[in-house]
């Protein structure tokens, strides 16, 4: 990769500056020649931190902004490799996008004393302008911590791939400003701008959390027609099945959820009435699996991370157990002492047996003394739910 430093100043970089509002993108500079945003860059994120107050008060003061990279393309054209939030925060401040306080009082660009705005626009900029293959350039941007904010997987995913179909995709996916957002992220949690609902429809398609195949396989794709459709598929059946809404529902693992049971018939009036029963009952401890328990059947309890009997509460009924058991004559394990073998007799050591429900839980039992018993490990884990 060949790379030459340039100096610009930030008037330079502002002629013809456009900031698109909806999508938080800056996207051209330099009167037309730079783009800002190219398909591979992230949103802007500045304004959701004050970073982009920041950069203009560190320009008010001289301080030094960093190195800044672009890349050279093959007409000419230049865009952003690296610097595209410091960057949009200095057009949208000269374009009196936003203010930043000075003295406890809002001041935008246009309110500045003259030779305060001729501070930030003589600012020079130092850009390193590179040109390379896109696999150079590609592995480059990579690399790149912005002030900070490093990108997260999924962007450098896009800077990677980037094409027609993570643009189409970006533009589905990543847009705040999207009618569908609100209900996406009733069930699936993440950042919009930092890519994180685009991340998870490529999951759910791929059916992995691997998405780079999928994306090198679809790069080129001028429609985005299978992501969109599966994302809606999944989000549509989740609500279909469930009619209420519960905060316990963002992020679960609904794309694996689907493949595994949407072909099963569910009535969701019966199905809210067991979700509301589950949520009310202070024996589960992890309220997010009650969604799959109730999916999968009421089968796999470990969902639920159900409350167990108290270490006291198991000693206790152990030493009643062993001792009624020695004073019969039968082992301290039902089951075993209705036995015809050897074990009819048998007293098992505490560690030797599990705390069992007399009546198991998912048919209403307690877990308290008055329903709990002891069992060798053999019969508790032959009993399940009997």
């Amino acid at each position: 990769m060949i790379t030459e430093l340039k100096q610009y100043t930030a008037k330079e970089i502002c002629e013809g500056f456009v900031y698109n509002e909806l999508e938080g993108k800056g996207l051209f500079g330099l009167n037309g020649k730079l783009t800002i945003q190219p398909e591979y860059q992230r949103n802007y994120i500045y304004a959701e931190s004050k970073r982009d107050e920041a950069v203009i008060e560190s320009m008010l003061k001289n301080y030094p902004l960093g190195l800044i990279y672009f890349n050279k393309t093959d007409g000419g054209q230049l865009e952003v490799l690296d610097g595209q939030q410091r960057i949009t925060s200095i057009g949208r401040f000269v374009t009196s996008k936003f203010a930043i306080k000075m003295n406890g009082m809002e001041q935008y660009f246009s309110g500045l004393a003259k030779n305060q705005q001729d501070t930030i626009l003589n600012t020079t900029l130092l850009v390193y302008e590179c040109e390379g293959e896109e696999e150079e350039i590609k592995e480059w941007f990579k690399t790149i911590n912005i002030v900070g904010v490093p990108l997260n997987e999924q962007e450098k995913l896009n800077a990677i791939f980037s094409g027609p179909f993570v643009t189409l995709a970006k533009e589905k996916f990543s847009n705040s400003m999207n009618a569908n957002l609100s209900k996406w992220t009733t069930y699936v949690k993440g950042n919009v701008k930092r890519q994180e609902i685009l991340e998870r429809a490529l999951q759910w398609v791929s059916q992995s959390d691997d998405v780079s195949g999928y994306m090198s396989q679809h790069r080129y794709d001028t429609n985005i027609k299978e992501l969109e459709t599966y994302f809606t598929t999944v989000i549509d059946w989740v609500s279909s099945v469930f009619s209420d809404v519960e905060p316990e529902m963002c992020g679960l693992e609904w794309g694996r959820m689907y493949e595994l049971y949407h072909k099963n018939a569910y009535n969701p009036a019966k199905v809210s009435e067991r979700v509301q029963a589950l949520m009310a009952d202070d024996f589960v401890k992890d309220k997010r699996g009650i969604f799959e328990y109730v999916l999968g059947g009421e089968v796999d309890k470990s969902l639920l991370n159900i409350r167990l009997f108290e270490p006291s509460v198991i000693k206790s009924v152990y030493a009643k157990q062993t001792q009624d058991a020695k004073a019969a004559g039968t082992s301290n394990c039902p089951i075993c002492a209705a036995c015809d073998n050897n074990n009819r007799t048998k007293i098992w050591d505490l560690k030797e047996m599990d705390a069992d429900h007399v009546t198991a839980w998912s048919r209403g039992g307690a877990t308290d003394i008055s329903n709990c018993q002891m069992l060798c490990k053999t019969h508790n884990r032959a009993k399940g739910n009997r």
